[in-house]
């Protein structure tokens, strides 16, 4: 193309998102409508900074009603839109596109409904998640996922992403919690989804929604299920000499028929980063690892736990081991693996994190072998994790300011994700894919598995604007970069596909 004809194309691709910026703003006002560089620079990664792309256009829809007509106006030009909540998604799925649109749902943040007789609740995805706990807790309830990002992250990334938390092992994820949903699909229609009881009749769409990471719609209303607080709740802490004990002692709680609310691990270097940010004073700075096991359920079932519980983890070398009951006293204990995440900016100016999943009884070995790499690697992995139902979070301490260290970590990343689907595991436990984890999926699937799911996907998005990018592999290899299907390329590929 001559310079003269690429400067004309530039200045009708300006003037093309100009129109659409105005249309907009006709539907949620222009106060809502995110046009300048400066202000688009707070939009251009989520929680995994590693990667950055601003996008065309940030709107900011207060209802269902806007993010549908929203949603419409991209379908009708065949813009690609990419959903964001609060930004804290660890994999990559909220990460804009060049020449996208990006709909933020943080204003959709009202709590519409509290039914504690049928333990239901509805929100909008804006709603933090540990609001949920917060409004319900007075009455003796609790919602039951939660991630470490609680107190900022929102239940529509929670839902994107199928997020999990400490209590997964016992409670499950995101997904075990959510009974109905709101959608705005890609061609702008709203569909309710599923209901407020537990098992409706026909296909289980909300389990197929949730996770999807906003491929195949924008989720605007949310109903959860709410738990009853337990009688009883005791935090215990038991250090050890080597991980491979404490590995140890996790295969023989869950093996003596013991199913905890949460079972965590730290290594020492994640021991010494939280005690020198938050400083518990309860994590001892010379311990190999350290177990945090929480019990609950009637007091003589915890009483009878906590006996079987002391004499395993005696069993296995534990050093010492300390429990609290008291409400705050437990939440000191919690405060250190809560806060490790963000402990390790104390350590290092960045850090990349995975989210593998493993069976518990790999544990010694896994966590050896990924000490291995990241000596070969010539990096440290902090290891702070959910150690109960084999979810790792392996942190890889680097410094992007040091030219080809952010592609040798994301190698060393790959290589982690590898060892854990080798050992019978996954590449991903409660982050979701993104586009960091896109090209490691034909680890874990065939061919024919992927194309199958990219049916699903197809029979919601036909014409590949919620998201795309995101999840899969395309082209089918990392290393020819990533980028959508042609309109013609997907028109082949997927004419037959119904429409949901």
């Amino acid at each position: 193309m001559l310079t003269s004809d690429l400067a004309n194309q530039n200045a009708q691709n300006a003037q093309d998102w100009r129109s659409l910026a105005q249309q907009f703003a006709q539907i949620v006002g222009d106060r809502y409508v995110v046009r300048t560089q400066e202000e688009l620079i707070a939009y251009e990664c989520d929680g995994l900074t590693s990667y950055k792309q601003q996008p065309a256009l940030v709107v900011l829809p207060k209802d269902t009603a806007e993010v549908a007509a929203v949603v419409k106006v991209c379908d009708r030009y065949q813009v690609p839109f990419v959903a964001r909540g609060a930004g804290t998604g660890l994999s990559g799925g909220a990460l804009p596109l060049a020449d996208s649109v990006l709909i933020v749902t943080a204003r959709l943040k009202q709590i519409l409904d509290v039914d504690l007789a049928n333990q239901r609740v509805v929100v909008q995805p804006g709603v933090i998640n540990n609001w949920v706990t917060q409004a319900v807790s007075g009455a003796g309830f609790y919602y039951a996922p939660d991630p470490s990002s609680q107190i900022i992250c929102s239940i529509g990334g929670n839902v994107a992403e199928n997020s999990g938390g400490v209590h997964c092992l016992k409670y499950g994820v995101t997904t075990n919690h959510v009974l109905g949903l709101k959608v705005v699909l890609p061609n702008g229609e709203i569909v309710n989804i599923g209901g407020k009881i537990p098992e409706m009749p026909g296909y289980d769409l909300p389990g197929i929604l949730v996770g999807s990471e906003g491929t195949l719609g924008i989720v605007t209303e949310v109903t959860l299920r709410i738990l009853k607080a337990a009688e009883k709740i005791q935090v215990f802490l038991a250090d050890f000499d080597s991980v491979e004990a404490a590995g140890a002692t996790v295969s023989d709680i869950t093996g003596a028929g013991i199913i905890p609310g949460g079972i965590e691990m730290m290594d020492n270097m994640s021991i010494n980063a939280v005690e020198d940010v938050v400083a518990t004073n309860c994590y001892p700075r010379d311990a190999a690892a350290i177990l945090l096991v929480e019990l609950d359920g009637m007091a003589i079932e915890v009483a009878e736990n906590a006996k079987q519980l002391e004499a395993i983890c005696y069993k296995n070398g534990a050093r010492n081991l300390v429990s609290a009951t008291d409400p705050a006293e437990r939440n000191i204990l919690w405060k250190g693996r809560k806060a490790a995440f963000a402990a390790m900016g104390k350590l290092s100016p960045d850090y990349y994190v995975q989210d593998g999943v493993i069976p518990r009884t790999k544990l010694p070995y896994v966590l050896k072998e990924i000490a291995n790499l990241g000596e070969k690697y010539g990096h440290y992995v902090a290891n702070v994790f959910h150690a109960g139902d084999g979810n790792l979070h392996p942190l890889i301490l680097y410094d992007n300011s040091v030219p080809g260290q952010l592609e040798r970590v994301e190698e060393l990343g790959g290589e982690i994700l590898k060892l854990c689907v080798a050992v019978g595991g996954s590449i991903s436990g409660e982050h979701g894919i993104g586009s960091d984890k896109r090209c490691y999926m034909p680890e874990m699937f065939s061919e024919a598995d992927l194309e199958t799911m990219q049916w699903v996907r197809r029979s919601f998005d036909p014409k590949n604007i919620a998201n795309p990018t995101k999840i899969f592999p395309s082209p089918r290899t990392c290393g020819e970069g990533a980028k959508p299907l042609s309109k013609e390329e997907l028109e082949s590929k997927f004419k037959n596909v119904p429409r949901f």
